[in-house]
């Protein structure tokens, strides 16, 4: 960064205005360097009083990557090393769960959903396994090999249906259980870093270097891309409740959508914070309330549309990245972070 320049001077005589040059350049100095790294130091937040967040212990070092219910008490945990975990108490407790899958296999189980009994796991590499007795029992189903990427996200859609999304836009239904499955798309979008499904079927993605999104809706044949809005290689796109879409970019940068219609319609930049550390998911609580999470221990929330933001005590407690915030339609709400950690809404 460019310092000011400071004049050079001679030597003067003895005086007053040769002893109070030394001050003066030193404060001129602490000026310009104040100045010149403004843009570099962290921006403070203010601290919640209080948080809705507990922690809650798992037994492991695995990262949690999703969650899902069977019922309003039962469900499972799935992530990193072949983590699976079950609760009884709506998500309070955690039991290590086993699969029957080869032990030389170190499986990533990355998307679980359930719809009533039955449920859906999918992980790398290119595992799926189907339930219809709430998870007591899993069978593993096994994908053509020809199937375009490793399979990302799984979406259980009713009896006997899902919808399973690969690391490369690759779109497919089941109407059989898993027998067989259709393709919705004609073309995958490419790899992707990130991708998401909003609960009217529309999907959105995010590049793997970042440096564009796509979006998809039911009945189009191939992905929509769209350029990203700044120089900001983008991290991560989500649904708003609206419809929306919200967007987190590098810099700790945030974007919310105006159009669900408009995927290219965005506000300008909010940056709550900056601390090194990047965002990584958003979502918004029952009462309405934004939270978003990122890297250290970084969990923040906004009561009034992203205008304002507070630091969650909680989570800053947290030796952690947070990674995905999940809130679900009956209220309950997680925050999953690396290294087994896992909060637990209470409100």
């Amino acid at each position: 960064m460019t310092r000011p320049s400071l004049p050079l001077r001679s030597p003067q005589p003895s005086g007053s205005g040769f002893r109070l040059l030394p001050s003066l350049l030193s404060l001129i100095l602490v000026v310009g360097i104040a100045f010149g790294l403004g843009g570099c130091v962290t921006t403070g937040l203010p601290e919640a009083a209080a948080s809705p967040w507990e922690a809650v212990p798992l037994a492991t070092s695995g990262n949690p990557l999703s969650l899902a219910f069977s019922d309003a008490r039962h469900g499972f945990l799935v992530g990193s090393n072949r983590l699976i975990v079950e609760t009884n108490d709506g998500g309070a407790h955690w039991e290590p769960r086993a699969l029957d899958l080869p032990e030389e296999e170190n499986f990533r189980l990355i998307s679980i959903d359930f719809s009533g009994d039955e449920g859906w796991i999918v992980g790398q590499p290119g595992l799926l396994l189907h339930t219809t007795d709430a998870g007591r029992n899993w069978s593993r189903l096994f994908l053509d090999t020809k199937l375009p990427g490793e399979p990302y996200l799984v979406t259980a859609l009713g009896r006997n249906s899902a919808e399973l999304a690969t690391n490369v836009g690759a779109i497919y239904d089941t109407r059989d259980g898993g027998a067989s499955w259709q393709a919705r798309v004609d073309d995958a979008a490419g790899a992707v870093r990130e991708l998401r499904r909003s609960p009217d079927g529309r999907y959105v993605s995010v590049s793997s270097l970042g440096n564009f999104f796509a979006t998809w809706d039911p009945g189009q044949d191939v992905w929509q891309l769209h350029q990203r809005v700044s120089s900001q290689r983008l991290q991560t796109i989500g649904f708003q409740p609206d419809g929306a879409l919200w967007m987190l970019a590098r810099g700790a940068q945030i974007r919310f959508g105006s159009d669900p219609s408009d995927p290219e319609q965005w506000s300008k930049p909010v940056i709550p914070i900056t601390n090194g550390y990047g965002y990584l998911d958003m979502a918004w609580d029952p009462r309405g309330a934004i939270w978003t999470g990122g890297g250290s221990g970084t969990l923040l929330v906004s009561d009034d549309g992203g205008k304002s933001w507070q630091k969650d005590p909680v989570g800053a407690e947290q030796p952690s990245n947070f990674t995905r915030i999940v809130f679900l339609a009956d209220g309950k709400g997680f925050v999953l972070g690396e290294r087994g950690s896992l909060l637990r809404w209470v409100g």
